[in-house]
C-alpha cells in the first residue's frame, strides 16, 4: 500500500513496499544477510552483499528502490535468523529501526527498546528484558527548546538567543526575568549592574534613559568614576563599563532589547554583563605539570590543550573585566591529582603557579581510600574508585584556595567531567563539559560486549560517567560537527550515546540529544607565539638550521640516529603524531604518507 499524501513514508513502509515490488531480489539480498551468521553487520558489509547481489544480475531491480535508499543510511544490521534488524539513520541525530522476518516476510517497526533489546541477543542468546534497567534522560529535558535542523546542530547559544528574543518581542513580561537577572550579579558582597532602587521594566527604562543623557554629555573617555555616584542614584551600580563611551553602548544593548529584542543585540549585552571571576578546571588523570611530563603515561595533549586555554582565558578575562570598569583579581584553578612519586616532576606540590599567568595555578589534590594516599600514577582507566572521595576533598581546597565558591567549572575528558559535575551539583555552578576523546567510539561494539573490555578498559564506569556528565553539563564545547553528529554517512562521538545497551548491567534509550543547545563548536585556536605564516621569517627559529640540516644530511649512526636522507633538493615536511590504531592519526599520517608518494 503506496504511504498516504502528506506523510513522509517510514522505514517500514519502504521496506513493504519493496516487498511488494521486488519480493524475490529482497529476498535474495537478505539472504546473503543471514548467511554472515549471526552478529552484527557494518554499513560496508550491508552494501558489499547489495554489490554481490547486482552483480550476480539478481537484484539490479533494487537499485531504484526505495530499499535501496533505506541501506545507503543504515548504520548496522542485527542478524539473528530468522530476523534482520537495521538501525538507519537518516540524517544526524535522527533514527529509525525496522525488523524483517526473512521467512515470513514480514515487517514491524521497532522501538529502541525493542531494537537494544533485540541486539542483546546476540550476547545473552535468551535475555529476559522484563527487569532491565532502562535509562530515559529525555523527560528531563522536554520541556526545554531545542532545534529541529540537523544543521543547526552545534549552535546551541545562537538558537537559545534566537528563542529568548523572539519570546520577549511577542511577550514583554518575558523581559521582567532580565531585570532580575540584573539585580542578581554580585561580587563578594558587592552589588552589581542594578540596585534595589530598580524593582520595575518601567523604573530601568526610566533610569536607562536618564543614565544616556547624562553619558551623552561626557568625554567619551571620561572613566566610570565621575559618573559613578550619579549612576548609582539612578540605580546603577560597577558592570557598565570603565568608560563613558563603553557605558553609553551597553546602555544602548538594552535599550534596544527593552524596545525591540533581536538575538544579535541581546548575544552581545549578555556577552559583556560581568559574571565570571572564579574558574576551576578539572582534569584528574595523569601526571599535569609543566616541564618533564610529556611522555609520561596519560600525559599528552590535554596538558598543553588546557594551559593554553588557561592563558588564553586569563587575558581574555583580564580584559572584559578591565573594560567592565571592575578592580577585580579573576583566579583559574586547574585541578588534578597529586602523586607523592611523581618521577622528577612538580606532580607531588601542592599549588604551583601557572607560568605566563598572573592569576592561575595547578591545584593538587592526592587520590585518598580508607588505606590513605595513592602515592603512584595509576591509569585513567583505573581511577573510577577514587573520584568521589578526590571531588569531596577538591570542594574544600577549592573553597580554601578561593574563599568561596568559583563562578564556572570546567570538566576535561570523562574522569574530569564527572568530577566536574559532583562538584557543579554540590557547589550549585554552571558546568561546562570538554570531552577530548569519547572511548565508546574509539573501539567497535564497546557496547554491546563491554565485558570483554572491561578488566582492562572498565568501559561500564566510563561510559556511565558520559552520560552523567553531558546530561548534568549546562553547556558541552565542541571542536567540530563531526564531533557531535558525524556527517551524512557517519555517526557523530555524542551521536553515539544517542542509545546503546551495556548487556546484564542496563539499557541506554535516550542518552545525549545531540539537538540540545548546550552543544556548542567552537574550533580550537593556536598559540600565535608558537605558530606563524611561513611569511614571517624573522620569527623563525635559524640558528637551529645548521644542526637540523647536520642531523637529516650527515647524522652519526647511533642507536639515536639511523639513516639519513641523500636528496637536499626536495623539500622536508615534518609531522609528529602517536601512532596508536584508536587515534585519527594513524589515517593522517598514512594519508600524509600516500599523497606524497
Amino acid at each position: 500500500m503506496p504511504p498516504k499524501l502528506g506523510r513522509v513514508p517510514s522505514i517500514r513502509d519502504r521496506v513493504e513496499d519493496t516487498l511488494s515490488e521486488h519480493r524475490n531480489e529482497l529476498v535474495a539480498l537478505l539472504s546473503r544477510y543471514m548467511g554472515q551468521g549471526k552478529g552484527i553487520l557494518q554499513p560496508h558489509h550491508l552494501l558489499d552483499e547489495f554489490s554481490s547481489v547486482i552483480a550476480e544480475d539478481r537484484g539490479r531491480k533494487l537499485e531504484d528502490g526505495p530499499f535501496f535508499e533505506v541501506l545507503k543510511t543504515a548504520q548496522e544490521a542485527i542478524v539473528l535468523p530468522p530476523f534482520v534488524a537495521i538501525a538507519v539513520r537518516p540524517r544526524p541525530g535522527v533514527w529509525e529501526y525496522v525488523r524483517v522476518n526473512v521467512y515470513e516476510l514480514s515487517v514491524e517497526q521497532l522501538s529502541v527498546s525493542e531494537y537494544l533489546g533485540f541486539k542483546e541477543e546476540l550476547v545473552d542468546g535468551h535475555f529476559n528484558d522484563r527487569y532491565v534497567l532502562e535509562l530515559d534522560f529525555e523527560p528531563f529535558n522536554v520541556s526545554f527548546p531545542r532545534p529541529s535542523l540537523s544543521s543547526s546542530i552545534g549552535n546551541g547559544v545562537q538558537f537559545l538567543n534566537r528563542h529568548l528574543s523572539s519570546i520577549m518581542f511577542r511577550n514583554k513580561d518575558c523581559l521582567e526575568p532580565l531585570l532580575d537577572f540584573l539585580r542578581a550579579h554580585k561580587y563578594k558582597g558587592h552589588v552589581l549592574m542594578v540596585n534595589d532602587r530598580i524593582q520595575s521594566l518601567y523604573r530601568l527604562q526610566s533610569c536607562l534613559a536618564k543614565a544616556e543623557e547624562l553619558l551623552s554629555k561626557l568625554s567619551p573617555e571620561a572613566p566610570f568614576f565621575e559618573f559613578a555616584y550619579k549612576f548609582q542614584e539612578l540605580g546603577l551600580e560597577k558592570g557598565w563599563g570603565d568608560t563613558a563611551k563603553r557605558a553609553l553602548e551597553m546602555i544602548h544593548l538594552l535599550l534596544d532589547i527593552l524596545q525591540a529584542p533581536d538575538p544579535s543585540t541581546l548575544e552581545t549585552f549578555l556577552g559583556r554583563i560581568p559574571m565570571v571571576f572564579n574558574v576551576v578546571i578539572v582534569s584528574p588523570h595523569g601526571y599535569f605539570g609543566q616541564a618533564n611530563v610529556l611522555g609520561l603515561p596519560d600525559t599528552g595533549g590535554q596538558i598543553v590543550y588546557i594551559l593554553d586555554q588557561v592563558r588564553a582565558l586569563e587575558n581574555e578575562m583580564l580584559l572584559r573585566i578591565e573594560h567592565q570598569g571592575l578592580s577585580v583579581e579573576p583566579r583559574i584553578l586547574v585541578v588534578t591529582r597529586l602523586i607523592p612519586d611523581a618521577k622528577g616532576t612538580t606532580c607531588n606540590q601542592r599549588l604551583e603557579r601557572i607560568s605566563g599567568t598572573q592569576h592561575c595555578h595547578i591545584l593538587r589534590v592526592p587520590f585518598r581510600t580508607e588505606k590513605g594516599i595513592l602515592r603512584k600514577w595509576i591509569s585513567r582507566f583505573d581511577v573510577w574508585p577514587y573520584l568521589e572521595t578526590f571531588a569531596e576533598d577538591a570542594s574544600s581546597e577549592i573553597a580554601a584556595e578561593l574563599q568561596g565558591i568559583p563562578d564556572l567549572i570546567i570538566g576535561n575528558y570523562s574522569d574530569g567531567n564527572l568530577v566536574a559535575s559532583l562538584l557543579a551539583y554540590k557547589l550549585g555552578i554552571t558546568q561546562c563539559n570538554i570531552a577530548h576523546a569519547l572511548e565508546k567510539t574509539k573501539y567497535p561494539d564497546s557496547d554491546i560486549y563491554w565485558k570483554n573490555y572491561e578488566d582492562k578498559y572498565h568501559f561500564s564506569c566510563q561510559f556511565t560517567a558520559d552520560l552523567i556528565a553531558m546530561n548534568n553539563a549546562d553547556f558541552i564545547i565542541t571542536s567540530t560537527y563531526q564531533e557531535i553528529a558525524g556527517s551524512k554517512n557517519t555517526v557523530g562521538q555524542y551521536e553515539s550515546h544517542t542509545a546503546f545497551t551495556l548487556p546484564g548491567l542496563y539499557r541506554t534509550v535516550h542518552g545525549i540529544d545531540v539537538f540540545d543547545p548546550k552543544f556548542n563548536i567552537v574550533s580550537p585556536g593556536a598559540d600565535m607565539a608558537i605558530y606563524f605564516p611561513y611569511s614571517e621569517h624573522e620569527k623563525r627559529l635559524t640558528s637551529l638550521h645548521g644542526s637540523i640540516e647536520k642531523l637529516l644530511f650527515d647524522p652519526e649512526q647511533n642507536e639515536e640516529h639511523i639513516g639519513r636522507l641523500d636528496d637536499r633538493s626536495k623539500p622536508i615536511i615534518f609531522s609528529m603524531a602517536r601512532l596508536d590504531k584508536v587515534k585519527i592519526s594513524v589515517a593522517w599520517l598514512s594519508g600524509l604518507v600516500k599523497a606524497l608518494d
